[in-house]
């Protein structure tokens, strides 16, 4: 049949017959490593808050200001990013992420002024937002239907998860070991040497074989599919078999490509509508409770290590929903997921606000609001792929 003739079908077909090999566990590896850190250092200005505050008088507002260029960064990248991988590939977009993000952090570090340090956390957005991006798609590609759900979840057993409960941690060490009122530059600064070292780690990070194909580069599609199948990232592989018909490749370079404005077209108007408002919402809610609950509980009269264990109490919620979603990915429908995550989430919020009268029930509801918010996220990044053309 005609469908059975397109790239795309014969990458997924190879990918099914490959399965999980050693090179696929590497891959994974070397893209987590590297979100974890970004996780890490999404935290940093929730857990340097309270430290800022006093050493340089800053406000509440002030605060949020540098979340605010932080993660309006984290979503003008992840747009960036849509737009320039599509063009200069995933390999080389998600190192260049992790350049930028280190600069960003470095001048975080350095920073002599309020205004510097707000610029220095746009820059650091950029990054981010550019790396989880192509950290999602980059999975995606390099998995059949069957493990894809739980390959992208892994993402956020390491960023949302394991990063946000671990990032308090973090604070904790480099204020026990870093004293005075600069300590909290160390808290940027020292995010710069994983980073770096990630670039190192990820140098026998292949290409996608789906992200070759589409470019016309069939010989170098079927050789990372080769290495996928012998379980090799690295040496000599066998290229006996070809997984990929080279003849496609002209046929489908002038096929007609979508565009990624169809998203906005009577097609998918309303998955775009529907998906956007609920990942605002959901992002938000996780955000407001990574930045804010150090604040929170220091204003509360804590201590800054005592606010951070208590923070990082409540994050496990985080690894726990991410693990539950990676799990739950091959055998719920995605629908059914976000439905329930949201209502629990909901009950969740409610008890946090209204009803936790100690600590606690603050960290009980602060856990369960995190279990939640990290289902929808980790949830809603398997399923909106889903609905849209490659």
């Amino acid at each position: 049949p005609a469908e059975k003739a397109t790239l795309s079908v014969q990458i997924e077909a190879a990918y099914s017959r490959i399965g999980v090999t050693s090179a696929h566990l590497g891959i994974v590896a070397m893209v987590l490593f590297g979100v974890f850190f970004d996780a890490i250092e999404q935290n940093t200005v929730g857990i340097a808050g309270p430290i800022l505050k006093s050493e340089w008088g800053l406000g509440g507002a002030q605060i949020g200001l540098l979340n605010t260029a932080t993660f309006t960064a984290v979503a003008l990248g992840r747009i960036l990013a849509g737009a320039v991988m599509d063009r200069l590939g995933r390999r080389t977009l998600l190192g260049a992420n992790l350049i930028v993000f280190s600069i960003g952090s470095l001048i975080c570090a350095l920073a002599p002024t309020y205004e510097v340090l707000v610029g220095a956390r746009f820059l650091v957005g950029l990054g981010l937002g550019g790396e989880i991006a192509v950290a999602v798609i980059m999975l995606s590609e390099f998995f059949s239907a069957r493990h894809r759900g739980t390959a992208v979840g892994l993402i956020n057993v390491a960023a949302a998860g394991l990063g946000n409960m671990l990032a308090p941690l973090f604070g904790v060490i480099v204020f026990a070991v870093f004293s005075g009122p600069d300590q909290w530059r160390w808290l940027f600064g020292l995010l710069v040497v994983p980073a770096l070292a990630v670039v190192v780690f990820r140098r026998a990070l292949p290409e996608t074989p789906r992200y070759l194909a589409a470019t016309g580069k069939i010989a170098e599609a079927n050789l990372v599919i080769a290495r996928l199948a012998q379980g090799k990232l690295r040496g000599p592989v066998d290229t006996s078999v070809t997984y990929l018909d080279p003849s496609l490749a002209a046929t489908e370079k002038a096929a007609p490509k979508s565009r990624w404005t169809e998203m906005f077209g009577k097609r998918y108007r309303r998955a775009t509508l529907a998906l956007g408002v609920a990942v605002c919402m959901s992002y938000a809610a996780q955000i407001s409770m990574l930045t804010l609950i150090p604040v929170i509980l220091t204003e509360r009269g804590l201590s800054i290590n005592t606010a951070l264990w208590y923070t990082l109490v409540m994050q496990s919620g985080s690894l726990a929903g991410a693990l539950t979603a990676a799990l739950i990915a091959r055998r719920l429908p995605r629908k059914l997921t976000l439905t329930c995550g949201a209502l629990l989430g909901f009950v969740a919020a409610l008890g946090f606000g209204f009803f936790a009268t100690n600590i606690g029930l603050v960290l009980i509801f602060g856990a369960l609001f995190n279990f939640a918010v990290i289902i929808l996220n980790t949830t809603i990044w398997l399923f909106a792929p889903e609905q849209y053309p490659t």
